[in-house]
């Protein structure tokens, strides 16, 4: 069953391209990262290709790996991966109150796993904004399994310039989607721009900690493996992300990062010391399978040529993110709750 799985994976590797687009477009996405010769300025001028990169690359793995909900979480004990995920999720709905009627935008929805939760738990009406074609086409066949058609719409669009009036959503969150940002400003300010006077938008963003030394090599290392495996042009700093909500015009309600109350460490899925039957795949264990068995199916021409490549340097990202997350330099979940000012309004009559 194991290995029927990851023929499934590799299969879908690539998502839209071409199976022989693979290992260039993998040549390409290398290449803007630190580790390869690529620099910050080349990834933020070109984020819209090196991101959608990723994710046609990525996306089966992710899948495969973590399910449809493409996101950590702080976790109790005795708490499963899954169940934290859905509280998580749970968290930030009860905190935008939502509730059935409500127009609700998810920026950087992903294939849509929050999306479809949310909306389930809340009654509202989400519409999931995604530039990426491989998970929009991912995210409908999901959507329409789960019989939520009547809840989710999509908009494949960038979230830097969204094709959506002013002031049509009544609420708006992002899940560890607008780190893959150029700009946090001009991000948030498009956020704003979209969202209804005195209305809400929470979101969880990876951040470095004010733990994290840019003159340390270690610290240097682990930001460098995080962007190179998850997409990021770069990765800001808590304080970064709170100036920015505040410069995009936003009020402050909340923000706190969650990572600090987690009794279990919100890496510990990923941690090479850690070994769960329920998340075997996620395991150092489950990833060496994992790994070799997409090297054989690629070398017998099954899985598109790159296809290891790409395993590689996804595994590299996650070591990156579990010595960020032991050394209390990174966390995936700084949260905010914010509010658009009901001036606004006047602003937008005038």
């Amino acid at each position: 069953m194991a290995k029927e799985g990851t023929r499934h994976l590799v299969s879908n590797i690539g998502g839209v391209l071409a199976k022989e687009e693979v290992l260039n477009s993998t040549d390409a996405y290398e290449k803007y990262h630190s580790f390869h010769g690529g620099d910050e300025d080349a990834r933020k001028m070109n984020y819209t290709d090196m991101v959608n990169k990723y994710y046609d690359l990525a996306n089966s793995f992710y899948e495969y790996g973590w399910g449809q909900s493409y996101h950590f979480a702080n976790r109790w004990r005795g708490e499963s991966l899954r169940e934290s995920i859905k509280r998580h999720e749970h968290f930030l709905a009860l905190h935008l109150q939502l509730k059935p009627g409500m127009k609700v935008l998810d920026v950087g929805c992903g294939i849509a796993g929050p999306a479809r939760e949310i909306a389930l738990f809340s009654g509202a009406s989400v519409t999931g904004l995604n530039n990426n074609d491989t998970q929009i086409a991912r995210a409908k066949v999901l959507t329409k399994q789960a019989g939520l058609e009547h809840l989710l719409d999509y908009v494949k669009a960038d979230f830097m310039k969204m094709p959506i009036a002013d002031n049509a959503y009544d609420a708006v969150y992002t899940i560890e989607a607008s780190c893959h940002a150029p700009d946090p400003v001009a991000c948030y300010t498009e956020i704003k721009r979209v969202l209804k006077p005195g209305q809400l938008f929470a979101g969880y963003e990876w951040c470095l900690t004010d733990a994290y030394n840019p003159e340390n090599k270690d610290h240097k290392r682990i930001k460098e493996e995080i962007e190179l495996g998850n997409g990021l042009p770069d990765i800001r700093s808590t304080r970064q992300v709170l100036d920015a909500l505040k410069a995009a015009g936003f009020e402050i309600l909340m923000e706190e990062d969650l990572a600090k109350d987690s009794q279990v460490p919100w890496y510990q899925p990923l941690d090479p010391n850690h070994f769960s039957m329920s998340s075997f795949k996620l395991t150092s264990v489950g990833r060496f399978f994992t790994h070799n068995v997409v090297r054989a199916l690629e070398f017998m021409k099954i899985a598109p040529e790159g296809s290891t490549r790409v395993s590689a340097f996804l595994e590299q990202g996650l070591f990156g993110l579990v010595d960020g997350g032991r050394a209390e330099v990174f966390t995936p979940m700084y949260y905010f709750l914010v509010r658009k000012p009901l001036e606004d309004s006047l602003a937008s009559v005038e």
